[in-house]
């Protein structure tokens, strides 16, 4: 019976090959929030080749931005706007992650700014069922740079923001390597905006679960760098220089910590032709999504 299974999947597997069809898949998990006590949904990205595979893929976890937003169930495609997940469903790109893509809660914050109580469902990226869709350009701002120090803002991580759900995305993680064929050893943390600040806290809270992270125009406080320098977890973190949002200086302060506490495994780029939109190079590119794959934790991190 063995033999025969493994054959019909190598048969499956060959005919895809050949055809150049997507096997991919994107799922919609129910789950109930911690916070909220409410039932939501957050996406489930399976890769090319997962269902005809007995291997376990590494899981890559995106927390979006603050526009994003939603209520996890018919404003769960907002989430599809930008990131990994985008570039792995509606562009078509063959990433060899799990991808997990929940939804931040509103938390009041569609009362009072303009841009989530002005959007519509209109803007969110469709799937074509052949091509792929026509990418917007990625065009440098008209502000100046500015390499000034600027003082470092009061507050650790913003407010409402994903360290609120820590609970939730963490039971997110522990169900698909419980449910999929999922490594463990290969969990992977990258946010962009209000999710790169989410990724700071969340690498810095459970700093035993991700083998690299990568915060996209989002810094990282210094009271947060302690765990993460003591897992020595691999960090790539990126700025947009000319971005008037999130000020690349400030990101100064956090990585100044992870070397003085002697964390040697940091990258930092600054696109300094960029504005806050940094986000669009970084996941369109290919440079982050092979620097993942060369990371796992060791043993002992998985024991802990």
């Amino acid at each position: 019976m063995t033999t025969i299974r493994f054959s019909h999947t190598l048969f499956i597997f060959i005919v895809l090959m050949l055809t150049g069809c997507q096997t991919d898949k994107l799922e919609r998990i129910s789950y109930t929030s911690q916070v909220a006590g409410e039932e939501r949904d957050f996406y489930l990205y399976l890769p090319n080749g997962y269902e005809v595979s007995d291997k376990n893929w590494p899981v890559m976890m995106f927390l979006h931005g603050n526009g994003e937003r939603g209520n996890g169930k018919d404003e769960l495609g907002f989430v599809l706007m930008h990131g990994p997940l985008k570039e792995a469903w509606i562009h078509k790109r063959d990433l060899p992650f799990i991808i997990i893509s929940p939804q931040l809660h509103m938390f009041g914050m569609d009362e009072s700014v303009s841009y989530l109580q002005n959007r519509d469902t209109t803007s969110i990226p469709k799937r074509l069922e052949e091509g792929i869709p026509e990418r917007t350009p990625i065009a440098p701002t008209s502000e100046t740079m500015n390499g000034d120090e600027s003082e470092l803002p009061d507050y650790i991580t913003l407010p409402n923001g994903w360290e609120r759900v820590e609970e939730d995305l963490i039971g997110m993680i522990d169900y698909v390597i419980e449910n999929y064929r999922a490594d463990s050893s290969r969990v992977y943390l990258t946010g962009l905006s209000y999710g790169g600040f989410g990724t700071w806290h969340l690498a810095s809270t459970y700093p035993e679960r991700f083998a690299a992270i990568a915060p996209v125009v989002g810094w990282g406080h210094p009271d947060l760098m302690v765990p993460v320098a003591e897992y020595e977890i691999p960090v790539w973190a990126f700025a947009g220089g000319r971005d008037l949002v999130v000020r690349a200086t400030h990101f100064y302060p956090g990585l100044n910590k992870l070397e003085e506490l002697g964390h040697t495994n940091v990258r930092f780029t600054n696109h300094e032709d960029l504005g806050h939109d940094t986000w669009k190079r970084v996941y369109r590119g290919g440079d982050l999504y092979t620097w993942f794959l060369t990371h796992r934790l060791n043993a002992d991190s998985l024991d802990q």
